[in-house]
């Protein structure tokens, strides 16, 4: 189904009787809803696996910390090229076409690693990386959106949240196995990227399987956010409540792209640099460092979960401003080096990370109407943040040390609680 196609929903399904609680989801959408959510966790787990590249560059590749954050910048960086293009593709060709794209960019950024890996060069990495990134960016630029809208406007923060959670289970998997491989048997002084090449060998195949599974999934008619009908409970459906405004006219969103922006900044650079922060600062062997990776995406995922069962009785404004407001403190107790007092800190801020992107997101996404496709690709070049941020602290981590480079992402987390707090409200 083409999202030119989309058809308004009938009046009667629309209005909704009063006192009626509105559900997560209608039947006819599950069969989307669980494909769709299986995507999140296919760029989870590529995302991460791009931080154990990082340091297993570091290695084989003979570069400084500062120098491997240019991994990050090229999946990020892709997020900022790829943005616009990709809310353009999906505005014509519908959600569908538009998960097959990043599904395909994703598959061939992963098979480029195969000659990246023969000719050891990283400048070949970077290409094989961005078109990789390429296609993420198209992924989360269409997912998102379609997530909200299958259903009820008023738990597309809870969809988007859940979803999320199953993105927190694929950076879970992305550096178990990425520690597994690249890193178990690292030998100091080896230039040896064999186990490189296979892996993303098999995980361009998995990719490209799923993309043809999905290829025959069938997408039930949505409804239609161009819609104006005075009868329709504007609180459910995504209708735009000032359509004389232009999108950068709309405050929430434009608070909702600069938190989005700051956001993965932190996100970004708290990944980049754990395993680091492991070995560095608590003297563990770098495959102990990568293994407890695992754990840390493991609180990512218990933070999902706790919060979007939270939402149901906090705001979700609010709980993004708290969990900011927390992270602001885990990150100035990192910064001291307190030993494990510190590093279950560092485990904290992941925690409290989880439901930022998602309800930033979908936050940023309320009553946007015709303008919603666009917003969500503008919302997806937010992420731009990851490239710049991890080459930031990757410079301070080289000159001052790792743990101080923890106090850059205080600033962030503050822009974040503004948005939550104030700057969130539609107008």
């Amino acid at each position: 189904m083409e999202i030119t196609k989309i058809k308004s929903v009938p009046q009667s399904e629309q209005v909704l009787t009063g006192g009626t609680k509105p559900k997560f989801t209608e039947k006819k959408y599950l069969t989307v809803l669980v494909f769709v959510t299986s995507l999140f966790m296919c760029w989870g787990v590529a995302i991460t696996m791009g931080d154990v590249l990082n340091k297993h560059f570091q290695h084989t590749l003979s570069l400084s910390r500062s120098q491997s954050a240019f991994v990050q910048f090229a999946i990020f960086g892709a997020y900022f090229v790829m943005g616009i293009p990709a809310g353009l593709f999906m505005k014509k060709f519908g959600y569908k076409n538009g998960v097959l794209l990043g599904l395909s960019l994703f598959a061939l950024g992963s098979f480029l690693f195969v000659p990246a890996a023969n000719t050891a060069s990283f400048t070949f990495f970077g290409i094989a990386l961005f078109i990789l990134g390429c296609g993420l960016s198209t992924l989360e630029t269409v997912a998102h959106p379609f997530v909200a809208s299958l259903g009820d406007q008023r738990t597309s923060d809870q969809r988007v949240n859940f979803a999320q959670s199953f993105n927190a289970l694929g950076a879970i998997i992305g550096p178990a196995v990425g520690s597994y491989f690249l890193l178990r048997n690292n030998v100091e002084g080896s230039t040896d990227l064999t186990s490189v090449k296979v892996l993303y060998l098999v995980i361009g195949g998995v990719i490209a399987f799923i993309a043809i599974c999905f290829a025959f999934v069938k997408v039930p008619a949505l409804t239609d956010p161009h819609v104006v009908d005075t009868n329709i409970d504007k609180d459910a459906v995504n209708v735009d409540l000032a359509p004389g405004k232009k999108l950068f006219q709309h405050s929430h969103f434009v608070w909702a792209v600069a938190a989005q922006f700051f956001n993965v900044a932190a996100q970004s650079g708290t990944w980049a640099f754990f395993i680091n922060y492991g070995h560095e600062v608590m003297g563990f062997e770098e495959a102990t460092a990568g293994n407890y990776m695992v754990l840390f995406m493991a609180m990512m995922l218990t933070g999902r979960f706790v919060g979007t069962f939270l939402m149901r009785i906090i705001a979700p404004h609010s709980l993004l401003a708290i969990f900011a407001l927390a992270n602001v403190v885990m990150c100035i107790i990192v910064a001291q080096s307190f030993g494990w007092v510190s590093y279950a800190a560092l485990f904290a801020i992941n925690f409290f990370f989880s439901i930022m992107f998602p309800t930033i997101f979908s936050l940023g996404l309320k009553n946007l109407g015709s303008h919603t496709q666009q917003a969500s690709s503008f919302l997806s070049m937010g992420v731009v943040g990851g490239a710049v941020f991890p080459l930031i602290m990757g410079a301070v981590a080289d000159n001052v040390g790792i743990a101080q480079s923890y106090y850059l992402p205080i600033v962030c987390y503050l822009v974040i609680f503004l948005f939550g707090s104030k700057f969130y409200r539609v107008r």
